[in-house]
């Protein structure tokens, strides 16, 4: 007999939640199938088999909080599953339409089990099944994010719809179809959703958060881009984007700047040797930050294929906690869904974030003359605990003399 346990957690993550169940008491299965998935305040961890065997007991349910290494279930391995072993019957589980089936002796009709129904509810957890049942949305129609394009208790809470779903939606998420009366939904938030509600509130109730602005002409950059992306692309096999100069960008003034590189705990300054960069991704699950070590040690195309390598698994869901902690400053970048200018919010303990908004061309004035740029803003946010004004204000230039001579930059000057 052996024990089927949770992951180990960092310390950053005090506990997680049985989200799904891929498997039942009695079920045999073989070595790395998947058992469970557990939602954590970062990403959804899968539980998988030690060795081939038999699930022969589960110890939590769905829903139900675990802590790191905590034990969820009981294995033994080498077993075979028994002929006469069934799953349990699942309390959630909607009753299966019957149809009437005349016995042969022509005695009382006996009901027969619909085999329709089974094949569309047999691939869905009671997780599942009880969201649907709450939310009036038929997990057919949602795009899944688990193994195999499963649909999770996360899909659920936050519905994308499939292409060709036939349920009506506003902004995307699904509703129940309209018959002319006001309706509304009420669904749980995600853990996810959850973590990064209370550590913005936090953020904003218990440091001294700043903001500074500034501008920067875009257009050295993007004639270097223009100039030279094919190139890039032919050599490196990464597209050449903006994000890459601006995470150098970043780094140089870090290192000019050390406090803004650096983090607050209790009562001391901790100032980081190295520079890891968060860079904020949108996800189907919510904003995720995924971090890029070392970024002083990284070529351009080094940062383009590591964010686009990031990207994809955020996407998936499949980005690990050790890819989400540890970062010592963030980008954020507005400008792709169209912000002109907002004020980041800090991602504790770092104690500075930067925004990037939209790409505008706007009338400026150059040597007497106006000209039409395509110009951004650069907002800093930053625990004026920690940093000084003067600090916040010449990091923030560093970045736009950076940004608009990048020839500095790629000749460290």
């Amino acid at each position: 007999m052996a024990d089927i346990k949770a992951p180990v957690f960092p310390e950053s993550v005090a506990d997680g939640t049985i989200v799904e169940w891929h498997v039942t008491k009695g079920q045999q299965v073989n070595r790395d199938d998947l058992l469970a998935e557990i939602e954590t305040d970062k990403v959804v961890l899968e539980v998988v088999a030690p060795d081939n065997g038999v699930v022969t007991k589960i110890v939590k349910q769905v829903d139900d909080t675990v802590l790191s290494d905590e034990l969820i279930a009981e294995f033994e391995a080498g077993a075979s599953a028994s002929a006469d072993s069934a799953p349990a019957v699942d309390p959630d589980q909607p009753a299966a339409p019957v149809q009437a089936k005349q016995a042969a002796d022509g005695g009382e009709p006996v009901q027969a089990t619909d085999k329709k129904n089974e094949a569309d509810h047999k691939d869905q957890s009671p997780a599942v099944r009880k969201a649907a049942k709450e939310s009036g949305v038929d997990p057919k129609e949602v795009e899944g994010s688990g193994r195999g394009g499963r649909v999770t208790k996360t899909d659920m809470a936050n519905p994308t719809l499939k292409a060709d779903s036939s349920i009506k939606s506003d902004s995307g998420r699904p509703v129940a179809e309209s018959t002319g009366e006001r309706t509304e939904k009420r669904v749980p938030m995600t853990r996810l959703r959850k973590t990064v509600a209370n550590r913005l509130l936090a953020a904003s109730q218990e440091t001294a958060m700043l903001t500074t602005f500034n501008e920067v002409n875009m257009k050295p950059l993007m004639d270097m881009r223009a100039k030279y992306k094919d190139q890039f692309e032919k050599r490196h096999g990464v597209r050449l984007g903006f994000m890459s100069l601006f995470v150098k960008a970043a780094t140089e003034a870090l290192k000019r700047f050390p406090a803004v590189n650096a983090s607050l705990d209790g009562d001391d300054i901790v100032y980081h040797g190295f520079y890891d960069i968060g860079v904020a991704v949108s996800s189907d699950r919510g904003l995720v930050v995924p971090v890029l070590r070392d970024t002083d040690r990284m070529s351009m195309a080094d940062v383009e294929s590591r964010i686009r390598e990031l990207g994809g698994l955020a996407q998936k869901g499949k980005l690990g906690i050790s890819d989400m902690t540890g970062g010592t400053f963030t980008i954020s970048n507005g400008g792709v869904f169209g912000s002109l200018m907002s004020t980041p919010i800090l991602n504790p303990p770092q104690t500075a974030i930067l925004g990037m908004h939209a790409i505008n061309d706007r009338p400026m004035a150059v040597d007497g003359k106006v000209e039409i740029l395509p110009m951004m803003y650069l907002a800093l946010s930053y625990d004026h605990r920690m940093i000084d004004g003067k600090e916040a204000v010449q990091f923030l230039v560093t970045i736009k003399e950076l940004v608009e001579d990048p020839a500095m930059l790629l000749l460290d000057l």
